[in-house]
């Protein structure tokens, strides 16, 4: 499954080059879609999810609108407003606050305009699909091979690294995590630890050599992409405390196959970005669209190869 999915992402992925955030080329007569995500476009998962979002916009020969609002809720929800104006073939959007396109999906809808989320969801909405993790099964596969692993055990207190806290992925993996680890007694510590490279990481050193937790779950990639440099800083050697979370960077991805990180997870991003369009083309030209499509998968040391071996083709 591992495999199959792997090629899906690397077919998604289009060549060097393409700019990030315009308009695949358009021609009279073509459907339009807009893509709004929180993202940053400089971030290594969203640059990854625009090459497939932009390779299925060329191959379904539809004009794509896409934008970074690189974690602006205002300019996000500016920028959807627009693109109901504008009365297009369909939005795809993602959902990082819960409740925050509550008013915006129900306005579309009217419209007829199809509706998909993507990378974080919020079904309460009434949108016709999501495409991306369940994210609160994300926090439970984490904090289950932590405790299959005998990793961690009663009073132990995990530390749980995030970018953006109270953001709707950090609610739902921390409500996962605790599904498994309240019964068991094992404790949690989420630690805001910002977006900036160097103060993530100096902020996540800072808590390793103040507390030294029994085991860390990376709840955002940023945080997990950071793991290596922060256990050099403190003198962990790789393996000391066992760590898993997101993976969907070649960072991550090589610190697993160097052993700093047990298990990472992985969105398949170039699939991601390119599924949303695939679906709001089936939806423009009629097709009902009523189904979730989970990009999810573990890997680890064993399993990490295809992953590594896909970054070095970019």
């Amino acid at each position: 499954m591992l495999k199959f999915a792997l090629k899906l992402a690397a077919a998604a992925t289009v060549l060097a080059g393409v700019a990030l955030g315009t308009a695949a080329q358009a021609q009279d007569g073509q459907k339009t879609f807009y893509l709004l995500s929180h993202g940053g476009p400089s971030d290594a998962f969203w640059i990854d999810w625009n090459a497939g979002a932009t390779k299925a916009c060329d191959q379904l020969k539809v004009t794509c609108k896409i934008s970074f609002s690189g974690g602006d809720m205002a300019a996000q929800k500016e920028a959807f407003n627009s693109a109901l104006a504008a009365k297009p073939d369909g939005i795809a959007t993602t959902s990082a606050q819960p409740g925050l396109w509550t008013e915006e999906v129900k306005a579309a809808k009217a419209a007829g305009i199809p509706i998909v989320f993507f990378n974080t969801d919020d079904p309460a909405t009434g949108r016709q699909a999501y495409v991306g993790a369940d994210l609160k099964e994300a926090g439970v596969i984490w904090a289950k091979y932590l405790v299959d692993h005998k990793m961690v055990k009663q009073g132990d207190k995990v530390f749980l690294p995030v970018e953006v806290p109270g953001a709707s992925y950090q609610q739902l993996e921390t409500e996962g995590i605790a599904s498994v680890f309240d019964p068991l007694g094992i404790k949690y510590d989420v630690v805001d630890c910002g977006t900036d490279p160097a103060g993530i990481i100096a902020k996540m050193t800072d808590y390793m050599v103040a507390n030294n937790p029994p085991a860390i779950i990376a709840l955002g990639d940023s945080v997990a992409a950071s793991v290596k440099r922060v256990f050099d800083g403190a003198g962990v050697p790789a393996g000391k405390i066992p760590v898993v979370g997101w993976g969907n960077s070649k960072e991550t991805a090589q610190a697993v196959k160097e052993g700093f990180v047990n298990a990472a997870a992985w969105q398949y991003p170039s699939a991601q970005g390119f599924m949303p369009v695939a679906l709001l083309g089936l939806a423009a030209s009629g097709e009902p669209i009523g189904y979730d499509i989970h990009t999810f998968g573990l890997y680890d040391a064993s399993s990490v190869d295809p992953i590594l071996k896909l970054y070095d083709k970019k």
